[in-house]
């Protein structure tokens, strides 16, 4: 429920952000078993959103370039 009110606020920037400090925290090491699997499930969330995001400007721009040519 929380990366859902996350996913509804955040930018592409922001999750990106999230996404970079989720992945240095798992490579530190420090955290606990859990706490790594629940970085883990964030970072896939926030990885699945990125590409979306992506997907979706790609879109876009697809469809921006083509009324151009029109």
């Amino acid at each position: 429920q929380d990366l859902r009110r996350f996913f509804m606020e955040k930018t592409f920037e922001s999750a990106l952000a999230r996404l970079e400090a989720v992945v240095r925290e798992i490579e530190s090491g420090k955290a606990p078993l859990d706490k790594t699997l629940e970085l883990f499930e964030e970072g896939k969330a926030l990885v699945d959103y990125c590409e979306k995001a992506l997907s979706n400007a790609e879109q876009r721009v697809i469809k921006v370039n083509s009324e151009q040519q029109q």
